[in-house]
């Protein structure tokens, strides 16, 4: 069981060498905690900040991501992966904007109703954003607290991740509880990291257990491995004279949920008959990339590029609303562009327009 010295070292700890100047502490209202919550999820604190800050700009409130078109959101966290994060926020704030106008609610439950909001991420939203105390458990205090404690076991295995909440409960005091959620955090990010812990800088060193028997490394346990499966699809870049390719939007759901990609076959055999439909009798230039590679948290994509430069844009090939042609010039994938791009077609666009240039 934590003590109150455990609690009293982490904050002392905190009010030392913890983090105070990033930019979701500035004004830490629940809206500003939520959306950085959500953003640094499988994602560090480096790459957030220029996100969050362009986000903030463009969506100040509540009311202003709600009211804004899914398209727009989605093109604010092209790069940050992960887009279902992207489109719960967006869904999330339409129910806070309808329903508890553009308040957040008090209460754990409440909170995590919302798509997107697990318990640990309601904690964080009511102790650093709207002063109520709940504990956490996000990824880095699970590690400071199995380390610590010496918790073997997958840390999300029920059985597991049930004695660690009790000791997030135990741990957060009364008084201070958003500073030492803060400061788990911190604590966690910056010195009992994943790999190559710094555990010489470490307040809680002299009672770790995983210290005191040489089992840093193992802890937290590891989810068991297994292998990850491999689909393979391609990518049809259609490309005009004019430097135009063609994008469809993908199905609201699934990977890549709402974003704009290249259209994607079986195989390039399929995509040749797809385009033997749109240009019936033309001879035009095609070329096969190297397969491209893109992981997800599931399974690998393998996808193979097939580049055609095709005379026009032949009226059948668009579905209004879902296909459109779409500049692969150099600013193809810049903060000016308003569609939400998928990473790998961010590349590839690029790729396009290097050898356009060339």
């Amino acid at each position: 069981m934590p003590s109150p010295a455990f609690t009293d070292t982490v904050l002392a700890w905190f009010a030392a060498h913890g983090r105070h100047t990033l930019p979701w502490q500035q004004n830490p209202t629940p809206y500003r905690v939520w959306v950085s919550e959500i953003m640094l999820q499988q994602t560090q604190v480096s790459t957030v900040i220029p996100y969050f800050q362009r986000f903030m700009a463009r969506f100040p409130d509540v009311h202003s991501l709600a009211a804004a078109p899914l398209d727009e959101v989605l093109h604010l966290w092209t790069g940050l992966g992960y887009y279902a994060r992207g489109r719960n926020l967006h869904r999330s704030a339409q129910i806070l904007s309808t329903q508890w106008q553009g308040e957040f609610p008090r209460s754990v439950d409440a909170l995590c109703e919302l798509p997107g909001i697990g318990r640990s991420t309601a904690g964080a939203i009511l102790a650093l954003g709207c002063g109520v105390r709940a504990p956490i458990l996000d990824g880095n205090v699970k590690r400071v607290l199995c380390r610590f404690h010496g918790i073997e076991g997958w840390p999300d295995l029920p059985a597991v991740q049930k004695r660690l909440w009790l000791l997030a409960e135990e741990a957060t005091p009364a008084a201070g509880f958003a500073a030492y959620t803060q400061a788990m955090m911190d604590l966690g990010a910056t010195v009992c990291m994943r790999s190559r812990p710094v555990c010489s800088q470490c307040p809680l060193a002299a009672g770790c257990q995983a210290l005191a028997s040489g089992r840093v490394a193992q802890l937290p346990s590891r989810k068991p491995a297994r292998a990850v499966p491999k689909r393979a699809v391609c990518m049809l870049m259609c490309c005009t004279p004019a430097g135009e390719v063609l994008l469809e939007q993908r199905p609201p759901s699934g990977i890549w949920g709402g974003l704009w990609s290249f259209p994607e076959f079986a195989d390039v055999a399929t995509a040749q008959q797809f385009l033997a439909t749109q240009w019936p009798g033309q001879s035009l230039q095609q070329q096969t990339w190297p397969v491209l590679k893109h992981t997800f948290s599931h399974f690998q994509l393998q996808i193979t590029p097939l580049l055609v430069h095709v005379p026009d844009e032949p009226p059948g090939v668009m579905e209004a609303g879902r296909q459109r042609w779409y500049s692969a010039g150099p600013d193809a994938a810049s903060p000016a562009t308003s569609v939400g791009l998928a990473a790998p077609v961010v590349e590839l666009l690029q790729r396009i327009a290097t050898a356009s240039a060339g």
